[in-house]
């Protein structure tokens, strides 16, 4: 797993690559990682570089309490104060301003100096300075994450911590072990969403849960891609294998995470776009590479892709090889395209 979050920064290593590694990649016992990486990005539009704790425990706390209302588990531990007190603001039980205070005195204690830790060492890019001095506690903003708000598709990134903050308190909130909850896949809505006791359950975009590990790219010619849901130009979610595939392996669950990709429209259905063919071999080795880079996440999608492919890397592996090959028998036809941009995945 340190191999693949490794490659993942390093391979075309940018400002975003590593705050996408501090999202995707961190071991979460609690959600405070995703709502302080909100809050830093909503922070950051306001220009300013010294933020203290009162000012910090806003978003953040507004955050938290948005996500209680839906999935009241926010933490693999039994208890906490700071969540309490999020639960009796959302009830009318407690004032904001004693939410405010609760949330600088509990709820900063171990997300500070925990969020910059991935894979337990600290990335080496910064976006925020610990400032505890005398004078009072405050952050000091980096021009990293100020870089961050210079992206062409910046608003993605807020949208890929929404995705992976659902995913992981849907596991939470159901109270099922990580290896048996199934995320599938709703064709028609673009959805993630899993089935518990034949109860179904939305649990985040499809293009928000997946775009952060294509780091902002179309899978196929590295094109910046949108993946704001009902945006003119947002991206597709396309199936690797195509579905008229299915009747060649019906016992292969086609629509399952390991063959979504998302893809710019001109590489799925332009006038020179891939529609029912089979990709070529460089992107089967990219598709392998994509989804190893999930299993290094921890979230359902890593048991997920295990459970539909394969358990080791090589078993997966296999899984793909034996899958292209009945592809191109079937359908002949190999398609690629010319990559826009540098590959950075």
């Amino acid at each position: 797993m340190a191999d693949e979050i490794a490659k993942f920064q390093e391979q075309f290593p940018s400002t975003d690559s590593y705050w996408r590694s501090i999202v995707l990649f961190g071991n979460n016992v609690a959600s405070y990682k995703f709502a302080l990486a909100k809050s830093l990005l909503e922070l950051s539009e306001s220009g300013q570089s010294s933020i203290t704790l009162e000012r910090l425990a806003e978003p953040f706390s507004k955050h938290l309490c948005e996500h209680i209302l839906h999935s009241p588990k926010q933490a693999t531990s039994a208890s906490s104060s700071f969540l309490e007190a999020c639960r009796k603001f959302n009830n009318h039980e407690i004032a904001y301003d004693e939410l405010i205070s609760t949330t600088v005195r509990l709820g900063f204690n171990n997300v500070i100096d925990a969020f910059h830790i991935v894979n337990r060492a600290e990335v080496p890019v910064k976006f925020y300075e610990k400032d505890y001095s005398s004078s009072g506690k405050r952050i000091i903003l980096t021009d990293n994450v100020y870089k961050l708000g210079e992206l062409t598709n910046k608003d993605n990134l807020n949208s890929e911590a929404e995705s992976r903050w659902r995913l992981v308190e849907t596991a939470w909130e159901l109270g099922v072990s990580r290896n048996l909850l199934d995320v599938q896949y709703d064709d028609d809505q673009e959805l993630l969403f899993v089935d518990n006791r034949f109860r179904r359950k939305d649990v985040t975009s499809v293009r928000g849960a997946l775009n952060g590990y294509q780091k902002g790219r179309c899978f196929y010619c590295f094109d910046d891609i949108v993946v704001t849901d009902g945006a003119d130009n947002g991206c597709d979610v396309d199936h690797f294998f195509p579905h008229t595939l299915h009747q060649v392996v019906p016992s292969v669950n086609l629509n399952g995470v390991w063959n979504l990709v998302l893809s710019c429209k001109n590489c799925n259905r332009g006038e020179n776009g891939k529609f029912a063919r089979v990709p070529a071999i460089k992107y089967l080795e990219r598709l392998h590479r994509r989804n190893e880079y999930l299993i290094s996440s921890h979230h359902p999608l890593r048991e997920t892709i295990m459970n539909q492919t394969g358990n080791t890397e090589e078993k997966r592996a296999n899984f793909l090889r034996q899958i292209d090959m009945q592809a191109i028998s079937f359908l002949l036809h190999r398609w690629e395209t010319a990559e826009v941009k540098e590959a950075i995945f």
